[in-house]
């Protein structure tokens, strides 16, 4: 028996140092939900899962880009179907305006009415914006015709344009009603001497419908490609989150049992360790 070194307790010591480790280490990754909180647990793990995190972020963002650019849409539609509205009235005057029955004072008012509907189109025109970028009007947005440009993917060539039109009553062919242009003073006193000039103006309105669906239409395309863009991406997210988790969230179960172990063997340990220290007294018994 020896007494300078108790190779029994300096064993018992050791192991215990790492059980008292290991249980930190297992109590920090069920406390945090982590089985990588650092570097050094998964150097190579944790290098992919950042990459990874920075791809869902820029994904999720995309989709909430992509959720912009329908609302987008859907404010331009908004101010379409008030012009759509308009020139189904003015259709209607104009047809009635046709109408060889009317006396002159009627066709007037219709006239009258037909001017104030014209001037309510350039105005929704020049109002019609979401968050200050003005969609159907070149004379608000000089570049209007560059269309809006979507981030709608994480990378930066992920991208998709709403192209937008200039819908006022000049391109759709109404610019006259509110010009000295035909038969008089303006355009009106020329609707109020006869009917030809309504009959014109019904075909008019009637390419101006075209016009207006056409662009609603390829608005409405984009709409519904956006729709399969935002659930692509939120597939493609949900995916690496899952793919995420699996390199960086803790299986508690796993983990559970491995800190019942580890608790087990440090305390058997702190036992073996006193009991090894306990072992050297008997050295005294010799000395009395």
């Amino acid at each position: 028996m020896v007494v300078q070194h108790n190779m029994q307790a300096a064993n018992a010591n050791r192991m215990l140092g790492m059980n008292v480790k290991a249980v930190a280490k297992n109590t920090e990754k069920l406390s945090s939900g982590y089985k990588v909180n650092r570097a050094a647990d998964d150097a190579a793990g944790l290098s992919i899962s950042e990459k990874m995190r920075n791809q869902i972020r820029g994904i999720n963002q995309a989709v909430s880009n992509s959720e912009d650019g329908q609302y987008l849409i859907q404010t331009a539609e908004g101010n379409l179907n008030e012009i759509h509205s308009i020139l189904q009235r003015m259709g209607e005057l104009a047809t009635k305006g046709a109408n060889e029955v009317n006396a002159t004072d009627d066709r007037k008012a219709i006239a009258d009415e037909l001017t104030q509907l014209t001037e309510e189109i350039d105005s929704i025109s020049k109002k019609a914006q979401f968050n200050g970028k003005y969609l159907l009007s070149k004379e608000m947005n000089p570049n209007i015709s560059k269309g809006i440009s979507l981030q709608v993917g994480a990378n930066k060539t992920e991208t998709m344009t709403v192209q937008l039109k200039e819908i006022n009553s000049s391109q759709l062919g109404l610019s006259d009603l509110k010009t000295k242009a035909v038969l008089g003073s303006n355009y009106a006193d020329g609707l109020s001497t006869g009917t030809s000039k309504y009959r014109n103006l019904m075909s008019t309105v009637t390419t101006a419908v075209k016009t207006v669906s056409d662009t609603r239409s390829q608005l409405g395309a984009i709409q519904n490609r956006l729709d399969y863009t935002i659930n692509n991406l939120e597939n493609y997210s949900e995916n690496l989150t899952s793919s995420e988790s699996n390199i960086r969230d803790t299986d508690m179960a796993t983990e559970m049992v491995n800190y019942s172990k580890n608790n087990i063997l440090q305390q058997a340990a702190q036992s073996m360790l006193a009991q090894a220290n306990q072992s050297n007294q008997g050295v005294l018994s010799l000395l009395q």
